[in-house]
């Protein structure tokens, strides 16, 4: 038997229970796990072993080419992006809960914009770390294995953010034709609860309602011409002439 329960960005538009072994086998929620995995090994990578004291530095210098931009700035979109990932996970836990089709329309729309804007922030970070790790001479002192790693999941990261990107899009486009199928399919709503012909009384009026029926709006039903007019003749067949005086 068909539900007839509207369905609207992946979910019933009632509302619905959470299902742990449904969430946890879909392929977002895999995603954002793996996406979530990889900024903590970009960020805490970075922080543990992204940085070194030169002999000739009285101070940390990181090991991208002693750029303190580069770990700057994959610390910080590690974090945002590690932060990102437990906030879009408890979204995808309400979103079945939640009965308004425009709550559900603006999570997703958020989830698409975010996953595309850090998609390609994980590629400028890929690109520079990349570049700024060619680019360094002097390795004395740095653990190149933790570098290889902060580069390889920040390249990782691409791919993840990606697909969820791709995904996002997909739920954005499905709930979007869903929702203007199910306005299409509804039935029209009659808001008057009288027929087209009626006019109800006016309460409030000073003058009585007329019972009569209206009068015939139409002027060849008002006058018509008679179809035989007998012609009429003077009495006793005769002319009258009045009495010369």
């Amino acid at each position: 038997m068909e539900s007839s329960e509207t369905s609207v960005y992946g979910a019933a538009l009632a509302g619905g229970s959470f299902d742990f072994m449904k969430f946890i086998k879909q392929p977002q929620t895999v995603l954002r796990i793996l996406s979530w995995v990889f900024a903590i090994v970009v960020f805490a990578t970075i922080t543990a072993e992204g940085y070194v004291n030169p002999p000739d530095h009285f101070q940390v210098m990181c090991v991208f080419n002693k750029n303190d931009g580069a770990c700057h700035y994959g610390v910080g979109v590690g974090i945002i992006a590690f932060l990102a990932c437990v906030a879009f996970l408890m979204a995808d836990i309400y979103l079945p809960m939640m009965s308004n089709a425009q709550e559900r329309k603006r999570v997703v729309t958020a989830d698409l914009v975010f996953s595309g804007a850090w998609t390609f922030l994980w590629f400028v970070c890929f690109c520079l770390l990349a570049n700024q790790w060619a680019n360094t001479v002097d390795t004395t002192g740095i653990a190149t294995d933790a570098v290889h790693a902060i580069i390889a999941f920040s390249f990782f990261s691409i791919a993840t953010w990606g697909a969820l990107t791709y995904f996002a899009l997909m739920k954005f486009r499905q709930g979007v034709g869903e929702l203007a199928q199910n306005y299409a399919e509804s039935p029209p709503e009659h808001t008057s609860e009288y027929p087209t012909s009626y006019v109800p009384p006016d309460h409030n009026s000073s003058y009585p309602t007329s019972n009569y029926p209206s009068f015939p709006t139409s002027r060849s039903d008002i006058y018509q011409q008679p179809s035989f007019t007998p012609k009429q003749e003077p009495m006793g067949g005769i002319d009258y002439q009045p009495p010369a005086y």
